[in-house]
């Protein structure tokens, strides 16, 4: 959409747009995550997240409708190395580490996504758009619950898995 940003506002609109492309992406590469996992409790923290995902994404949508702007999905690269890297990680990877496999890139993610969310929320405050702000407030705060979930299942997974080789 944009070639030059020469506002705070466009540069805002923008980032807006690579979120909600992020976060679309996300809902798809949970989907496969999902099929990969092998735990139930993994499955289950998957499932989870991908229902908050979809949250997001409206959170998002209803941002720009309150911001008077059409909905932009700008493209977000970072996500889609990251599904990409996950992908060939899970290929390379035995059976009994694709559980772990799918926690790393789920924490990767996940540390990304609040990285975008911090931006957003002081651009926003920024700009004087406070109920967007809170919008992404929210789903910040989910994804902070997502990485200490993935972070508690990662360290189970991998206590048990060190125990089979013992």
């Amino acid at each position: 959409m944009f070639e030059r940003f020469n506002t705070p506002e466009e540069l805002f609109n923008w980032k807006l747009g690579s979120a909600l492309t992020m976060e679309r992406d996300i809902v798809e590469m949970l989907d496969s995550l999902i099929e990969e996992a092998h735990g139930d409790g993994l499955k289950q923290v998957l499932r989870t997240h991908q229902s908050e995902t979809r949250g997001h994404v409206g959170n998002i949508e209803e941002a720009f409708h309150s911001l008077g702007w059409d909905v932009d999905d700008s493209p977000c690269p970072v996500i889609e190395a990251i599904d990409k890297e996950g992908k060939a990680n899970i290929r390379k990877s035995d059976e009994s580490l694709v559980d772990s496999v799918i926690l790393s890139g789920a924490m990767e993610t996940e540390h990304h996504e609040i990285a975008v969310y911090e931006g957003m929320i002081i651009h926003a405050r920024a700009l004087g758009h406070d109920a967007v702000a809170q919008l992404l407030r929210r789903n910040l705060e989910e994804e902070e619950q997502a990485l200490q979930k993935a972070r508690t299942l990662a360290e189970q997974v991998a206590t048990a898995g060190s125990r089979q080789l013992a």
